[in-house]
């Protein structure tokens, strides 16, 4: 399929010197590890999502770039270099992500809290947004990163139900509305925000159901994106969603009382992060 006008993104400068600083304390990010299409937009900036825990995960979603295996060990001077090049970017708003770590008794969500705490000892004045795998649904590791005091708990369910066999064949739908709900429920200061994408075969009624239920778990923000294939491994696009569709999926969103809904071709979760913090 050809990639359609609406899909086309700049070019933009600056590139380099955030990579530099990110090669220079050996940090991953999601947007070069999961090859977002907005990289040029947000480094530019310069923004960041920090992708810690490594940059092998533990499951092989079907849409997703980062490379699959056995991870190496956390490194323990992770979360200060996360806090440092934070300070360093002057950055306003961090979001922390991570691969999936099944492997790890707790999921990797001590690390998750203990980077949380770090960016906000070294930048207290900014806001900061973990985007957390399912934990495998243990509630004690939800906890542990809740605790932690960051602004906005993020959780993406992706797709929708039908399509878990081929695009998340590890992870399970039901599962992920319960991390949600549950952090709407042990820590509902906390801002709940979840992410879906689009072209991947499924109806609008589809996405109307997912959104619906979202809510009912407390989620107050939603990102709505076109899956775009980052590699021949991965899934074909099965439709290129026009801006009008998505822009449809936005008004039934609001009305459904979300508090914020960024919904477009290139919308990505923690690329409009910044933006839903201030709304």
């Amino acid at each position: 399929m050809r990639l359609p006008d609406w899909i086309r993104t700049k070019s933009f400068a600056g590139l380099h010197d955030t990579k530099q600083m990110l090669r220079s304390r050996g940090l991953a990010t999601v947007c070069e590890e999961a090859r977002c299409p907005n990289i040029g937009a947000c480094f530019s900036k310069p923004t960041a999502t920090f992708m810690i825990l490594g940059s092998r995960c533990t499951r092989n979603c079907g849409f997703c770039s980062v490379e699959s295996g056995r991870p190496a060990p956390p490194e323990e001077d992770e979360p200060l270099r996360v806090a440092l090049t934070a300070r360093d970017m002057r950055l306003r708003y961090v979001v922390i992500t991570s691969v999936t770590r099944d492997d790890l008794p707790d999921g990797g969500a001590f690390h998750f809290s203990r980077t949380v705490r770090a960016v906000r000892k070294l930048l207290p004045g900014a806001g900061i947004e973990v985007l957390t795998p399912d934990f495998r649904g243990d509630t004690a590791a939800l906890s542990t990163v809740l605790d932690s005091g960051p602004d906005t708990f993020t959780h993406n369910v992706e797709t929708v139900p039908r399509l878990y066999p081929l695009v998340r064949s590890q992870a399970d739908y039901g599962r992920s509305l319960r991390v949600l709900r549950l952090a709407a429920e042990t820590a509902p200061g906390i801002r709940r925000k979840s992410g879906l994408m689009a072209g991947l075969g499924e109806t609008y009624e589809e996405i109307l159901s997912v959104m619906g239920d979202l809510r009912s778990a407390g989620c107050d923000y939603l990102t709505i994106g076109q899956y775009l294939r980052p590699s021949k491994r991965n899934l074909p696009v099965v439709e290129y969603v026009t801006p009008a569709a998505f822009e449809a999926y936005r008004e039934a969103a609001l009305a459904m009382g979300f508090r914020g809904v960024a919904s477009a071709p290139l919308v990505r979760s923690s690329m409009n992060a910044e933006e839903m913090f201030v709304q």
